[in-house]
């Protein structure tokens, strides 16, 4: 490790600390010296493995990397807070933030991630390799998705509401002292990850034609983004239909063929989203029910409970239950 005023390089060389937190859970962390720096890591079957990064560094740090994953693999990076940087020994650079999701392919690539001191950086690892890909969608889609076998970036864009609802779930369950994992759960919220990853990179071929017109489209995306404006009204299939000059089933399927997901699933999905993001900035659970839609917090409760696997109690202690 070669530390200066300016930056530390820790070099693949140096040891890290490792723990198990049980179930099947292990932790990588830095020195102390260094700031609050962590890695949990899950194997959830043979090529599917998940990984929490909690990085929050007292100086610049420059930690070398060699990839050590057997054969090709990609990898998806959900930004859940701050930033980070990847530069490769070829000098490719890859930028991680919040509200980003990532996915790059690549087979043992060294190179550096390179951490701001003073910030504060959470990342959702999804790593998949080449065969379990193509258990899922077949050996032709993987190599499309893949792409060859130097660094690739294959897509980087905002995150879904979805994909960050998935990604907060999994991170809830990661975190320690969290008892047994729910197996099942996990595997549920990685795959659906996983799936709209898939479907966005290498859609699979239609044998027809798109059924909507681009004005259609259009409308559909318009009631795609009142739904997003509006979480606090009774928002109902008709209204949505009528204000955008659709009809309710071509919306309804169009919402289907364009999201993977009904409107009353979306809709959820947005409302979901919100209410965590409310009460981890401090809401109490009647409020954030009435600013998402719900008029009872009882029914927000449970409705939240069964969506994110936890109630707001269990994630948020006795404050998000004061009036």
């Amino acid at each position: 490790m070669s530390t200066s005023k300016s930056c530390c390089r820790l070099s693949v060389d140096e040891p890290r600390i490792h723990s198990s937190l049980g179930d099947g859970k292990t932790r990588q962390q830095l020195p102390d010296d260094l700031g609050h720096c962590y890695q949990d890591l899950l194997e959830l079957e043979p090529g599917l493995r998940l990984n929490r990064l909690h990085y929050h560094p007292r100086i610049p740090l420059i930690e070398e990397t060699n990839g050590q994953h057997k054969g090709r693999v990609m990898v998806i990076t959900l930004g859940m807070k701050g930033r980070s940087r990847y530069v490769c020994r070829d000098a490719t650079r890859l930028e991680f933030q919040k509200g980003h999701t990532t996915i790059t392919s690549f087979c043992a690539i060294p190179g550096d991630r390179h951490y701001e001191a003073g910030h504060c950086v959470s990342q959702l690892r999804i790593i998949v390799s080449e065969a379990l890909i193509a258990k899922y969608v077949g050996q032709e889609r993987a190599s499309r998705i893949l792409g060859n076998h130097q660094l690739n970036c294959l897509a980087s864009r905002a995150s879904t509401p979805s994909a960050l609802a998935h990604a907060r779930a999994l991170i809830s369950h990661l975190l320690p002292g969290q008892g047994q994992l729910p197996r099942l759960d996990m595997h549920i919220h990685t795959l659906s990850l996983l799936s709209e990853q898939f479907n966005l990179l290498a859609p699979q071929h239609r044998a027809c034609a798109s059924p909507f017109s681009p004005s259609e489209i259009e409308r559909i995306e318009q009631a795609r983004q009142m739904m997003g404006e509006h979480l606090d009204k009774p928002l109902t299939l008709e209204y949505l239909a009528t204000t955008v000059g659709i009809n309710k089933n071509k919306l309804k399927d169009g919402m289907i063929h364009l999201y993977n997901g009904t409107p009353a699933r979306l809709l959820l999905d947005l409302r979901m989203t919100k209410a965590l993001a409310l009460l981890e900035s401090g809401y109490q659970v009647a409020q954030a029910a009435w600013q998402v839609g719900y008029q009872y917090p009882n029914n927000f409760t449970v409705a939240f409970t069964r969506y994110h696997g936890k109630s707001p109690k269990a994630m948020f202690g006795k404050r998000a239950m004061e009036h």
